[in-house]
């Protein structure tokens, strides 16, 4: 995947994990703090693909 294409999951993960955690069940709160992270951690690797190229 490219650099745009990881942002964009990335900020699409931390957007649903954010309104998971809004829920009043612990077990899908958890899974939102979760996906955030995972979103966060998508949006890293694009920056990183923009700084080093897509060839990571």
């Amino acid at each position: 995947m490219g650099e745009l294409t990881d942002k964009i999951k990335g900020n699409v993960n931390e957007a649903v994990g954010k309104v998971k955690e809004q829920s009043a069940d612990p077990a899908t709160r958890d899974d939102g703090a979760r996906q955030e992270t995972r979103g966060k951690g998508e949006q890293l690797k694009g920056n990183l693909k923009g700084m080093l190229g897509d060839d990571i």
